[in-house]
């Protein structure tokens, strides 16, 4: 992507989250909000000790429950109106660092700094899938790991979703049809990732999931092989070669 093409595309990001609070995006700290946050803690191994890059932040959705559940965080995204959603939401309670940079460009003092970069929702938006990964590469501490939950491609919902939600567009969330194994894993090779993995979980829509009964329910239909491959989120991690400190 040449500079001038990545300029487009941000402007565009910024304006997209810009126009206005999105509803999907304020921290709320419901129960399909929580349990997301839970599994890509389990998948990724994250530990209190272990420093955390949460890349697309946004208004803290899911920085705040990371910080929450004790775990140190930090908060890097494209769009200042963002921030500052999240600064408000925050209150002063965890004073979460946040950095306003694209992950290509980012602020130097950044440079192998974390053990963990993970992103909720994010990946999709992103511009060059293969630049990005070099860049959370760079910030990485030898042996960190990059993991990112998102909407599993092959699960037509999600595209009904962007139809319906006011505020979502297909200019700002058509990348939901790129989260594939066949065009992630290469960009993560290319930046120099190994040990990549990736993993399904979950069935039912936040709406339903949130009801008293929606873990119960989809824990039992979740495990049914035959939506194996259309299971809605998928965690997608990689390695970063070395040991750590």
């Amino acid at each position: 992507m040449t500079p001038e093409a990545l300029a487009q595309h941000n402007e565009r990001q910024r304006r997209y989250f810009s126009r206005g609070i999105k509803p999907r995006m304020v921290p709320r700290g419901a129960p399909h909000v929580q349990r997301q946050v839970e599994e890509l803690i389990r998948f990724a191994g994250i530990q209190p000790h272990h420093l955390i890059l949460d890349a697309g932040c946004g208004m803290g959705r899911y920085t705040l429950p990371l910080a929450e559940r004790g775990l140190r965080v930090e908060g890097l995204d494209l769009t200042p109106f963002l921030l500052d959603q999240l600064r408000q939401a925050d209150g002063g309670r965890f004073r979460i660092p946040l950095y306003c940079a694209d992950l290509i460009d980012h602020p130097p003092e950044l440079t192998g700094r974390y053990d963990f970069i993970v992103g909720f929702f994010t990946l999709h938006h992103l511009h060059d899938f293969t630049a990005c990964y070099r860049g959370m590469w760079r910030m990485l501490k030898p042996g960190g790991q990059v993991v990112f939950l998102e909407p599993n491609a092959y699960n037509p919902l999600f595209y009904l979703q962007i139809l319906i939600t006011p505020g979502m567009t297909w200019e700002g969330d058509k990348g939901m049809g790129l989260m594939r194994r066949s065009i992630l894993f290469p960009a993560m090779r290319e930046a120099g990732f190994t040990n990549l993995r990736l993993e399904r979980f979950g069935f039912l829509p936040p709406v339903l999931y949130n009801r008293g009964w929606g873990p119960r329910v989809d824990a039992v239909l979740g495990r049914a092989p035959l939506w194996k491959s259309f299971r809605p989120y998928q965690l997608i991690a990689g390695v970063k070669p070395g040991l750590p400190a």
